[in-house]
């Protein structure tokens, strides 16, 4: 008894030829208009045509087949963040997400755990990436960059508190942070300023140019600094309230506005008077400081919208510069409220 043969699950994968058949336009059409080529003029109804064409028959432009034509790939390579970096540069990023998909790159979060500096500009290589913007926690040697660049990075930006040689750097000076905020307790009079030091890794790379930007701003004046250990939990922000009186403290800046919630909680319910006897204060600005009695002073943080770096990937990668450009992002303002 003979069988009849079983038809293939598999659908033959659309082409460019499928879409410009269905289209009725040539396949360099379909090249311009789905790699949103401006060099040629092609009209709306004929680029609504071919859209339509291609999502009917599910085709998708192959990305290596595209790089190898234009010589380089659109990706744009961001390492994730290992450490909470906070609402703050979450909107940041989300901000820098959507311009560069707006500037038709492909944004590739790389997960970086355990790499190295080199050892992970190796590995960020091996996907031919256009340009890659490292937050700063893995910190990247001009060895690194070099060899990012010659894979064919067109652009190597860093963002941290220094700069890197041969990348593009946007410095984000933390000390500034912990400047603006010893200023204010001290004018407020406070001169025994304690200052939160997360304990969970990885936040020593804001937490302690802060501490120094503490103690630049009180230098010379009598007021003193002393670093406090705390996890961001209750059980760790009540052990450190309940030694409060006995370190003789009248202040504190708690790392960040999210600390200094969990802090100032816990000093209240161990009968500590905020801010009769300590003032508190955090950074980043937050929403749920205003809502708090007291209400949360802070240390408001400026950072440029996420299309600045947009433009700028964009500007290096179609004119890449011999030299690395270097700009100093970030400012810091003290936002005074109820709890100091």
């Amino acid at each position: 008894m003979s069988q009849t043969p079983k038809k293939s699950a598999e659908q033959p994968v659309p082409t460019s030829t499928d879409v410009a058949r269905l289209a009725g336009v040539s396949r360099a059409t379909v090249s311009y208009v789905l790699n949103n080529t401006s060099a040629v003029r092609i009209s709306e109804p004929t680029r609504r045509r071919v859209r339509e064409a291609a999502e009917e028959l599910g085709y998708v432009p192959h990305a290596a087949a595209r790089s190898l034509r234009a010589g380089h790939t659109r990706i744009v390579l961001l390492p994730t963040a290992h450490i909470p970096v906070g609402p703050l540069y979450g909107q940041f990023f989300n901000e820098l997400h959507w311009a560069l998909r707006n500037l038709d790159y492909t944004v590739v979060q790389y997960g970086s755990l355990g790499l190295s500096g080199d050892e992970a500009a190796r590995a960020w290589a091996e996907l031919r990436p256009v340009a890659v913007v490292s937050l700063g926690e893995i910190t990247l040697t001009a060895r690194g960059v070099s060899l990012l660049k010659r894979s064919g990075a067109k652009a190597v930006i860093t963002m941290g508190p220094q700069r890197v040689e041969g990348a593009h750097s946007l410095v984000m000076d933390q000390r500034e942070v912990g400047i603006a905020a010893a200023r204010h307790l001290m004018e407020r009079g406070r001169r025994r300023i304690g200052a939160v030091l997360p304990e969970e890794p990885g936040l020593e790379l804001f937490s302690k140019p802060r501490l120094a930007g503490l103690r630049k701003a009180v230098s010379g004046t009598g007021a003193r600094v002393e670093p406090l250990g705390m996890r961001y939990d209750e059980e760790s922000a009540a052990a450190l309230a309940a030694r409060w009186r006995d370190l003789d403290l009248d202040a504190v800046f708690a790392y960040n506005d999210e600390y200094a919630q969990l802090l100032m909680r816990a000093l209240q319910d161990a009968g500590v008077d905020v801010p009769g006897e300590t003032a508190v204060m955090g950074a980043d600005d937050l929403l749920m400081g205003k809502l708090l009695r007291p209400s949360l002073s802070t240390v408001h943080m400026e950072l440029p919208p996420g299309r600045f770096l947009a433009d700028l990937v964009d500007r290096l990668v179609a004119h890449p510069a011999d030299r690395a450009e270097n700009h100093d992002l970030m400012g810091a303002h003290a936002v005074p409220r109820e709890s100091s």
